[in-house]
Parts: structure tokens; C-alpha cells; sequence
């Protein structure tokens, strides 16, 4: 459960996170950040509240500056998760159409994924409006799959079949991936660098990808089955 807040400047945020920190969901979701003071103070807020440690923040950039500073956000505070990308209120700020190739967006959301990636931390693509457009729905999710984000937000159920098949690794990947870490696992023995899975040369960086898409699946496995199985 996440649960976004009011913006860090208005009085009704401060109410918020006091009524989290003694509640606390899974995350708190901060909108329209624009700089590293501004997760910063709010961590500072948490701590001063009592707040567990494990209480993850998630940051919305869903504006020209937000965008311009995401380096030093996404290094702003250890409780950081997550950044989510605003795409409506950046599309309007940039002055493009918020469509499903998101083509306007592409060295914004690039951005974005590149430096949650070498923060280690998740990036979450931003909302597709339509509702009777299912094509437009699953173009979108492809989108933001191959740009490199882990989900997509969400505004009603009938749009989560196509965005968790979509984020999802399908049955092939998984099994290929199993495959692959268990000839490297009988190749490390050896101190070999390479081996062939699949008619597929596999190296080190092969692995880790097959490694993350096996804890993926496992993790996704465990959801499904309900909070007793994670």
C-alpha cells in the first residue's frame, strides 16, 4: 500500500505524515518533487515523527525541474524506493500531447530511468488516460517497458490485466533465465567466463539479467499466492 500525500509545502502534508508515521503503509508517495531538500526535509519529518526506518518514500517528477534535478534526488535520502514519472502535468509542461508513444517525453523519462537505475532503486511509468483504448493501453506499457521502467501507474482496474502481462516476464524468459543461471552455476566451478545456453553466447552480464528476471518471477509468485507466501 502507497499512499500519496499533499505537497511537502502545504500544512495539510505536515498532518499527513504524522497521521502515517504512527500508521505507516508500505510507502509514502511525495508529488511534484523538484529537489533533493525537499525528500530531504521530509525524511528529516519522519525520523522527528518516530516513523520505522523501513517506512519507504516514493518520489513523483512530474515537472521540467523535477526532471533537471532527478540526480540529485534520487540520492537524496536511504528511505527513497521509487520514482514515479508524472507524465501528464510534464507533458502539459513541456507543452506536448501526453500520447501512448510518449515520444515528447523520451529524454525525460530516459532520464529519469537512467538515474534510478544507478541508484538501484525502482522507476514507475506514468498514467495512460483513456479507457476504451485498449491497443493505446498495451502500446503504452510496451513503451515504458522498453524505456526500462518496472510498472506503470494505474487509474482503473480493467487496465491492470494488460499492464501486469505487459511488466510481467513470460513463461520462456523464465525458463530460459532458470537455465542460464544453472549452466553458470555448473560452469563458476570450472572459472570459465562464457558458455552457450540456448545457441546464445552467455557472459557474466547475461546472469545478472537472468538472475533479477528469476527473483522477479518468484517475487511476483509470491504476491499471488497472498501475504502468507512472502
Amino acid at each position: 500500500v502507497v499512499v500519496r500525500v499533499n505537497r511537502l509545502e502545504t500544512q495539510c502534508c505536515e498532518e499527513d505524515l504524522t497521521a502515517l508515521a504512527s500508521n505507516p503503509p508500505d510507502a509514502i508517495l511525495l508529488p511534484k518533487v523538484e529537489s533533493a531538500d525537499e525528500l530531504f526535509t521530509a525524511t528529516v519529518t519522519l525520523n522527528a515523527l518516530g516513523a520505522p526506518s523501513d517506512l519507504a518514500v516514493w518520489a513523483m517528477i512530474e515537472t521540467p525541474l523535477g526532471i533537471q534535478h532527478i540526480e540529485e534526488i534520487v540520492t537524496a535520502t536511504p528511505r527513497l524506493a521509487c520514482v514515479v514519472a508524472g507524465t501528464a502535468d510534464l507533458a502539459s509542461a513541456l507543452r506536448i500531447t501526453h500520447s501512448s508513444t510518449q515520444l515528447g517525453l523520451q529524454y525525460a523519462l530516459s532520464r529519469l530511468v537512467l538515474a534510478a537505475r544507478a541508484s538501484h532503486i525502482n522507476a514507475i511509468d506514468g498514467v495512460f488516460f483513456n479507457l476504451q483504448d485498449s491497443n493505446g493501453l498495451r502500446h503504452s506499457c510496451e513503451t515504458g517497458r522498453q524505456l526500462g521502467f518496472d510498472g506503470k501507474s494505474l487509474i482503473h482496474p480493467s487496465q491492470i490485466e494488460t499492464a501486469n502481462t505487459v511488466f510481467s516476464p513470460d513463461p520462456e524468459s523464465i525458463a530460459h533465465a532458470r537455465k542460464v543461471v544453472a549452466a553458470w552455476s555448473e560452469l563458476d566451478a570450472h572459472k570459465q567466463g562464457v558458455l552457450v545456453v540456448d545457441d546464445q553466447l552467455i557472459e557474466a552480464l547475461h546472469v545478472r539479467d537472468a538472475e533479477r528476471l528469476v527473483e522477479l518471477s518468484a517475487a511476483i509468485n509470491a504476491m499471488d499466492q497472498g501475504p502468507s507466501a512472502i
